[in-house]
């Protein structure tokens, strides 16, 4: 058997979790994805195939407050990914963590979303 490397078997994490978990129009899934250099958030509905919102560490509201992908800057994107689910009529969301473990800013991001009303 070949050694697979860790991007293969995160692929296969994700893939294992998203057979599990579906966002519709009322629960959408909450997708968090992480880069060495940034952090995506999406809110999906899997049923009409849309994004309904999203926030990343690339927006300009999250420069204008001088983030960064850390921990910290997790902390702020998840207030911020609250905010714009609020805006858009989303209470409850499906968490999908895209096959990284839950922790660090992960885990910011999930507990700041959280704190700030969305319910998982």
């Amino acid at each position: 058997m070949a050694i697979q490397d860790r991007k293969a078997l995160r692929v296969r994490r994700h893939l294992r979790i998203r057979k599990k978990i579906e966002g519709t129009a009322a629960r959408p899934r909450f997708c968090v994805s992480i880069t060495t250099n940034n952090i995506y958030c999406q809110f999906i509905d899997d049923v009409a195939g849309r994004t309904l919102a999203s926030v990343s560490t690339l927006d300009a509201q999250f420069k204008a407050e001088n983030g960064k992908p850390n921990m910290e800057g997790a902390a702020l994107l998840g207030k911020m990914a609250a905010d714009r689910a609020k805006a858009v009529n989303i209470e409850a969301v499906a968490f999908d963590r895209s096959g990284f473990k839950f922790h660090g800013r992960m885990k910011a991001i999930a507990d700041a979303a959280r704190e700030n009303g969305l319910k998982f």
